[in-house]
């Protein structure tokens, strides 16, 4: 769990950036045998691509470092639990575990409204550790969209 707080932790600065940058803060970092492979936070405003989410930026960069689509024995930590989009990225890529901050009540795909990452329908399931730093995260969201109103 250490490596997990740390590793958030800097997901969390990739999401103050973005928060910086006028995005919405969600970082990601993946991970490959406790090396930082890719980070990113949102970047949809950015680059006008609504697919540019934190999770989708760093799937795409490990993928073109590694020279594979597949990022087996990676580990993802995001700061925001995943939407179905960048579930069924995650599903995809074979990242074979998540480590994710705060809940999303309104579009999270691991448990607050769907439960892609590990249904058994699919053909790869995603060993997933949620609530780390929650608190942390879950106040840098309210505090941009307070600043919004």
């Amino acid at each position: 769990m250490p490596d997990d707080i740390h590793f958030l932790r800097i997901a969390l600065d990739e999401a103050r950036a973005a928060a910086a940058a006028g995005e919405v803060p969600i970082g990601a970092v993946l991970v490959q045998k406790d090396a930082v492979l890719a980070r990113s936070g949102n970047r949809t405003i950015r680059d006008n691509d609504p697919t540019a989410h934190a999770e989708i930026i760093v799937i795409r960069e490990a993928a073109r470092l590694i020279g594979n689509y597949r990022l087996s024995g990676m580990v993802l930590y995001v700061t925001l639990e995943p939407c179905a989009m960048c579930a069924g990225a995650i599903v995809q890529a074979r990242v074979p575990r998540l480590v994710y901050a705060a809940d999303d009540p309104k579009g999270g795909a691991f448990r607050s409204c769907f439960e892609l990452l590990t249904s058994s329908k699919l053909n790869h399931q995603v060993e997933v550790t949620n609530g780390l730093l929650a608190e942390d995260s879950a106040a840098l969201l309210q505090a941009f969209f307070a600043s919004r109103r």
